[in-house]
């Protein structure tokens, strides 16, 4: 069934694909995609699309690496990291003359790979840039999609400021490629200024690993992915008729604090949350993964999805759930803002 991997040809045996994160090439009709592989196959699928510039180690290995997050999403999950094109490890150069993709292509390179791994409906995961895509996509295959999970997320066409803000980007990346100007100003897209002030502190390396993981990025394809982003649409009105269920993070020191709450304001409120996380940046499931645990796991909850409980625990046994006050799980206790404000979410359709 499969091919072996070469510079012209890319192609995944499905039934080699192991379980361990080896990232795959999956050829689309604009171009090799990776995906990393984690957990049973046989189980739902939770994909993620990460922010400019990074991978799923970069963008979401704090937040899986959580011990309560790995009790929570593989027993319900087999997870697949899909990356922007040329944004992996070790990616191919890129022909110069190569086709510009847009959105709309990443999202429907999606729906490609989608059917390639034979899957059904997906979960999706995706910060920034990478929400946007994902939302793109479960508006352009609704039917695909069984709930979004989105952090820090962009919606609106880009701003008169954030259009220039990319085109010096792209302008620092064409003539002096990934430059420590450039990774300054993605630093400050990510991470809140506290969390960059005691960056040269042991404890708090997280802005380190990354800004020496984006020294191994490919100026092309990141100037590609900024050009796509850079023409991308506004679409804010479409959102209402996005009927599955989503909820929503979003740093108070993020860029893009004001976005998330224009997204959810357009959102049916019905199916959809915001949390506001304090003192964090965009990337929540970097700066703060531990924040984003109790508000996923009610989510969940309203798909049928449990975290394994560590024992057998009897009904009305003082640790079940059903037994804990209230009050003791409200987002407020967890240090969070939740927005509607309430101590539960209703996921009934």
């Amino acid at each position: 069934m499969g091919e072996s991997v070469t510079a012209d040809h890319v192609a995944v045996d499905i039934e080699s694909i192991a379980i361990d994160g080896k990232e795959h090439l999956v050829m689309t009709g604009s171009g090799p995609v990776s995906v990393a592989i984690f957990g049973d196959q046989d189980k739902p699928a939770l994909i993620t699309y990460p922010d400019l510039a990074l991978n799923y180690l970069s963008c979401f290995e704090g937040f899986f690496s959580c011990p309560e997050a790995l009790k929570l999403l593989l027993p319900n999950f087999c997870i697949y990291h899909i990356c922007p094109p040329g944004h992996e490890l070790g990616a191919h150069a890129i022909k110069p003359d190569a086709p510009q993709l847009s959105v709309d292509d990443l999202a429907d390179q999606i729906v490609e790979i989608l059917d390639y791994l034979g899957l059904g409906v997906v979960m999706c995961m995706g910060v920034t840039a990478g929400a946007y895509v994902l939302t793109l996509f479960a508006m352009k295959y609704r039917e695909r999609v069984l709930g979004l999970i989105l952090v820090s997320p962009l919606c609106r066409a880009p701003s008169w400021t954030e259009w220039f803000y990319y085109k010096v980007m792209s302008n620092l990346l064409y003539f002096y490629g990934m430059c420590s100007v450039l990774k300054e100003m993605l630093l400050k897209r990510y991470f809140s200024q506290e969390i960059r002030d005691i960056s040269h502190v042991p404890e708090f390396d997280i802005v380190r690993s990354t800004r020496n993981l984006l020294d191994e990025k490919q100026s092309l394809h990141v100037m590609r992915f900024i050009e796509a982003l850079n023409r991308r649409v506004d679409i804010s009105e479409g959102l209402s008729k996005l009927q599955c269920r989503t909820l929503l993070f979003v740093g108070e020191d993020s860029p893009f604090h004001s976005e998330a709450l224009h997204m959810t304001s357009k959102l049916d409120k019905r199916y959809a949350a915001l949390v506001e996380v304090r003192a964090c940046g965009s990337m929540v499931t970097v700066e703060q993964p531990h924040a984003m645990l109790g508000p996923i796991e009610y989510f969940l909850m309203g798909f049928g999805f449990y975290k394994q409980p560590p024992m057998s625990v009897s009904p009305r046994s003082p640790l079940s759930p059903s037994c804990i006050s209230p009050e003791l799980l409200s987002p407020e206790s967890m240090g969070l803002k939740l927005k509607p404000i309430k101590t539960r979410m209703s996921l009934e359709r």
